[in-house]
């Protein structure tokens, strides 16, 4: 796989709160998935249409393997504090939208700050 331009995956919208997963359109709507299993996340974003942005490398195989399902970022970074993290995803952005435009289901970020 290659680096950002090839895959990449982002939200223009309000930033997530930290936690396991959330459903993207507002940081009040949606179902919380926290505590939801991998496989309920999959099937969450596949019928809403979300991406799922993740470190958990489980998505990024199911993507490999499965037909279809719900578009994949794999944030394959070192741990980093979450402040310089959403910097750092700032300047990628532009990256990260081009590489959805030009329909990648799978995005992998493997560098970073």
């Amino acid at each position: 796989m290659n680096a950002l331009p090839r895959r990449c995956a982002a939200s223009t919208g309000p930033r997530p709160s930290a936690g396991r997963a959330r459903a993207f359109g507002g940081a009040r709507r949606g179902p919380r998935l926290a505590d939801a299993s991998d496989d309920a996340i999959w099937h969450h974003a596949e019928a809403t249409g979300a991406i799922i942005v993740t470190k958990d490398e489980d998505f990024a195989r199911w993507k490999v393997l499965r037909v279809g399902g719900p578009r994949v970022v794999w944030i394959r970074l070192r741990n980093t504090r979450r402040r310089e993290l959403l910097d750092w995803f700032d300047t990628i952005l532009p990256d990260l939208v081009r590489a959805l435009e030009r329909g990648e289901d799978l995005v992998e970020i493997a560098s970073g700050p």
